[in-house]
C-alpha cells in the first residue's frame, strides 16, 4: 500500500493532518512508574480532566482526532471515553495497562491487545481499528498479533534518528504503508501509519520535541511534510496539557512547558490551514478502502 497526493488533501485542496492523542494518565507514564515519589490521591488521574478541553477545542476548530486510549482508563472512567467517541472522534487502542510490550511475554502481549480492543468497543459501541504501542515499543511478532486480534492498522513507527534510552533508528517509513514493510512477519492485511518527523533533522514533530523546540518547530514541519505530499501525524498526551503535581523522581524534562503552554500550543496547531482528520481515514484513503464502520454508500453522514 502506498500513499499519493490525493490522500494528503481534502476536496477543496486543503492539506490534511492528524492530531492524535495518546489518552493515558500521568500515573501511567514510565517516568512516573519509575519515580520514587507518588502524586496525592486527588491528583493521581492527572490528564483525565483534559478530555473535556480537547473535545471543546477540537469542536471549536471543526476538527476530528484519534484517541489512542489505554483501556484501563475506559474501564475506570467510561463516561469520559464515551463522551470522546460521542463527539465523533476515533477511539483506538493504546494497550490495556500501558506497560511496555517488550517487558511482556507473547501471551501477555496478546492479552493486552485483545482485551484492550474488547473493552474499548464495549464502552463506546464503536469498532476499534487502530493501535499505538506505548513508547513506540513493538517487539517482533506484535504486528502479526495485532492482525490476529482484529486491528486494521498500527501507528507505532517513528522514522526518527536513534534517541538513546528512548526509541528510533529502526524504521524509515514516513508514509502509510503495509505493515510488511516494517516487520517481515506481519500480514499484508495490516497497515502502518507512521508519526510525523522533521525532514532532515529526523526528530518527531510532537511529543517531547514540541515542548522542547516550540510550536513554531512543529508548524514548520507540518508545512514541510504537506509540500512533500505527506499527511503529518501528530501526537500529544493529555497529561502534557495538565497542571502536573510535583512528584519526586520524575525527570525535570517531563515538566517542561506542560500545562497552559501546551494547551495554547494545541490551539495554535489546530488554527493552521489544515483539515484535521482521523488516523483511520488517512489509512483508508491510502489503501483505497473504507473504514470498517463507515456508512454504506448512499447512507449519508460522515465519520
Amino acid at each position: 500500500m502506498t500513499s499519493d497526493r490525493a490522500t494528503t488533501v481534502d476536496d477543496d485542496g486543503t492539506p490534511t493532518a492528524v492530531l492524535s492523542v495518546d489518552f493515558e494518565l500521568f500515573s501511567q507514564t514510565p517516568a512516573y512508574r519509575s519515580a520514587g515519589g507518588t502524586a496525592p490521591a486527588d491528583e493521581a488521574t492527572a490528564g483525565l480532566e483534559m478530555g473535556q478541553f480537547l473535545r471543546e477545542t477540537l469542536a471549536d476548530h471543526d476538527a476530528e482526532a484519534t484517541f489512542f486510549t489505554v483501556s484501563s482508563v475506559a474501564e475506570d472512567h467510561p463516561d469520559e471515553v464515551r463522551a470522546i467517541a460521542d463527539a465523533g472522534h476515533e477511539i483506538a487502542s493504546h494497550t490495556h495497562s500501558h506497560r511496555l510490550l517488550s517487558d511482556l511475554d507473547p501471551d501477555e502481549r496478546r492479552e493486552e491487545l485483545v482485551h484492550s480492543r474488547d473493552v474499548l468497543e464495549s464502552v463506546t459501541g464503536a469498532t476499534v481499528e487502530g493501535f499505538r504501542a506505548p513508547a513506540f515499543d513493538v517487539p517482533e511478532g506484535t504486528l502479526a498479533a495485532l492482525a490476529d486480534a482484529g486491528y486494521r492498522y498500527d501507528s507505532s513507527v517513528a522514522a526518527c534518528r536513534k534517541i538513546p534510552g528512548w526509541y528510533g533508528g529502526e524504521d524509515d517509513a514516513v508514509r502509510p504503508c503495509s505493515a510488511v514493510d516494517v516487520q517481515a512477519d506481519a500480514p499484508d492485511t495490516l497497515a502502518e501509519l507512521p508519526i510525523a518527523v522533521m525532514p532532515g533533522l529526523r526528530l518527531p514533530l510532537t511529543g517531547t520535541w514540541l515542548r522542547f523546540f516550540g510550536v513554531r518547530y512543529t508548524i514548520a514541519g507540518m508545512h514541510m511534510l504537506a509540500r512533500r505530499g505527506i499527511t503529518p501525524v501528530l501526537y500529544v498526551h493529555p497529561w502534557e496539557l495538565a497542571d502536573l503535581p510535583d512528584v519526586e523522581g520524575v525527570p525535570k524534562r517531563v515538566y517542561v512547558r506542560t500545562g497552559a503552554w501546551m494547551r495554547r500550543a494545541v490551539e495554535r496547531i489546530l488554527a493552521e490551514p489544515f483539515e484535521f482528520v482521523t488516523a483511520r481515514s488517512v489509512v483508508a484513503d491510502a489503501a483505497g478502502t473504507p473504514p470498517l464502520d463507515a456508512p454504506a454508500p448512499g447512507a449519508g453522514g460522515a465519520e
